[in-house]
């Protein structure tokens, strides 16, 4: 992918976090395209099979897809950025808790006016809590990596004789307009959605927990498992 190209001149951590943000930014377009078409439980259902998705589908091919290709017994995991994930996912399921328990145990004053402020300031905190995190990782990204190089461990993908295919403007130019295209055809894909449940026979919530989340998280999932194969869960996954 193109994140992964210009991963060769920003950087792995930096790499990751841009595979991670343009890996997410179909699903986050197609979400602002439903909103705007008052598809509510769609970017609900969506957020759900997201988060199954990543946990148990792209978690468990690249653990497979590792073991398989890779020859070796065991494989190197980052504990500690496991750990941070893991809390950062921990504080936004406590940030969807409270709003929800409100609503479904219809305990507001207000008539949703509560509701709706505990959501609003949760999202306050978890895009702080989001912006804190990548601060954390580029700050102290040169100080892991020199670190490891002490250490003698590979940390970049010119340890593996590896060269990018395009510079890295290019590589800025083709995400932009990706981006751009990606927008436009999520309007169509938002629109079709009901008249695709009505001609498959399937209904809408199997289409907004399985298949949208897949679809659109499609280029980081393949990234994922792309670089387990190389023996590199440490940093992708």
């Amino acid at each position: 992918s193109y994140c992964r190209q210009l991963a060769f001149f920003t950087g792995p951590t930096v790499g990751g976090l841009l595979n991670a943000t343009f890996g997410n930014a179909t699903e986050l377009i197609i979400s602002i395209h439903a909103l705007r078409s008052g598809k509510l439980r769609v970017v609900q259902q969506s957020l759900l099979g997201s988060i199954l998705s990543n946990l148990l589908l792209v978690l468990g091919c690249a653990f497979f897809s590792g073991g398989v290709t890779c020859g070796k017994t065991e494989q190197k995991f980052s504990k500690s950025e496991a750990v941070v994930s893991s809390g950062l996912l921990l504080m936004a399921v406590l940030g969807l808790l409270p709003p929800t328990v409100l609503h479904y145990t219809h305990s507001e004053v207000h008539s949703g006016k509560s509701g709706l402020a505990l959501s609003r300031f949760s999202s306050c905190v978890m895009l702080v809590a989001y912006a804190c995190y990548i601060y954390f990782e580029l700050t102290t990204s040169r100080r892991r990596e020199e670190s490891n190089q002490g250490r003698g461990e590979n940390v970049g993908d010119a340890d593996n004789n590896e060269a990018p295919d395009i510079s890295k403007w290019e590589a800025i130019a083709w995400l932009a307009i990706l981006t751009i295209w990606i927008s436009v055809l999520s309007d169509y894909l938002v629109n079709a959605i009901d008249g695709a449940s009505q001609a498959w026979n399937i209904p809408v919530a199997f289409i907004s927990v399985i298949l949208l989340p897949i679809v659109g998280n499609a280029a980081e999932h393949a990234s994922a498992v792309m670089f387990a194969m190389k023996d590199k869960l440490v940093r992708e996954v």
